[in-house]
């Protein structure tokens, strides 16, 4: 099982709308690094739920993968922000993947603290200027946020 950290404005998609909904597609991805990342994704890993653009910045709860390789779909809708012009149902540029959610931490793990606890080298997303929205992370590290976020 791997572990990643996935971005998102809680504005447009954030802890509670996952709550509500309790599965969705991670549908948007529009970088090819990001992309690589899910594709590299298997079902029954964890991913830790971020809220960026926000006051403050930080993790707020925890997803599972439960299925991959699927094709966004709004790569093809003319009316959605997402939509690739370049992209066709025979030759789609953009995957997803379909998340559970699993719980909210009692407590948001700022970014500022993850800055204090972890090296670049550990976690990824504490690099200034980092604009993934999905990232690996590494089991130790994955180990240590658990450990912050349940304590």
């Amino acid at each position: 099982m791997a572990h990643w950290l996935m971005k998102s404005e809680p504005e447009v998609y954030g802890i509670q709308h996952l709550r509500q909904e309790q599965t969705t597609l991670w549908d948007g991805i529009r970088n090819y690094q990001a992309r690589n990342f899910m594709r590299s994704m298997a079902v029954g890993d964890l991913a830790f739920f971020y809220h960026s653009n926000a006051t403050p910045p930080g993790i707020v709860g925890l997803m599972e993968v439960v299925e991959t390789g699927l094709t966004d779909p709004s790569q093809f809708d003319p009316t959605s922000s997402y939509h690739d012009p370049k992209s066709s149902p025979a030759n789609p540029r953009w995957d997803c993947v379909r998340l559970r959610y699993l719980r909210e931490f009692p407590r948001l793990l700022s970014l500022e603290t993850l800055r204090n606890t972890f090296s670049v080298e550990e976690l990824a997303v504490v690099r200034k200027g980092n604009r993934l929205s999905i990232l690996p992370v590494p089991e130790p590290t994955a180990a240590r946020l658990f450990c912050l976020l349940e304590g």
